[in-house]
């Protein structure tokens, strides 16, 4: 990771790092029948569409400005949501290069009238890219994790990008080896 700038090393980035804490987030919703699929249960898309608004907010508070999403990875749907959930989606910056950010985003449903604890129903991982006006790419402050917890998922985060990376890396060659060979995809 190269371009990864951690705490032990954030001396040598000219912008100070930012705890996870700064900006961390949980953007609430309750579930209507407007919000359902053809089964009665919420939409795939409007859990993702309010993930991606959650992991919008915290790269913008963290960058510090516009941001957008480059990728979305591993969006785990592990339970059914039901017409009068409340639905808390938390999202916080995992990792951060130079100018991309990972945000980390779990999603939580309870029972809109019931005292029963908050559910994961979901989970998912997003990049993106902090823009300027523009939509140029721009530098974003390292992020410090607080906690060991903050630790690990930094950690993860960067298995994920290397994974990320290899796996972009992988398609492009095969692609360039079908070219030489004469295929036309």
């Amino acid at each position: 990771m190269t371009d990864q700038v951690t705490a032990v090393d954030s001396g040598s980035s000219d912008i100070p790092g930012k705890p996870t804490s700064a900006s961390r987030t949980t953007l609430s919703h309750i579930m209507t029948h407007n919000d359902t699929n053809l089964l009665g249960t919420v939409h795939g898309g409007v859990i993702m569409k309010l993930v991606d608004d959650a992991a919008g907010a915290v790269a913008g508070r963290h960058s510090g400005g516009p941001a957008v999403t480059a990728s979305m990875d591993e969006m785990a749907f592990l339970e059914p949501v039901r017409v009068g959930d409340l639905v808390h989606v938390k999202a916080q910056v995992n990792w951060t290069g130079r100018t991309s950010m990972e945000v980390g985003v779990r999603v939580m449903a309870e029972r809109w009238n019931e005292s029963a604890p908050a559910t994961q129903v979901g989970s998912a991982y997003l990049v993106f890219a902090a823009v300027d006006a523009d939509g140029r790419p721009r530098r974003v402050p390292p992020v410090l994790p607080e906690t060991d917890r903050d630790r690990r998922r930094c950690q993860e985060a960067q298995i994920r990008r290397t994974h990320r990376l290899a796996r972009r890396r992988a398609i492009m060659d095969l692609r360039a080896r079908r070219a030489a060979e004469g295929f036309q995809d």
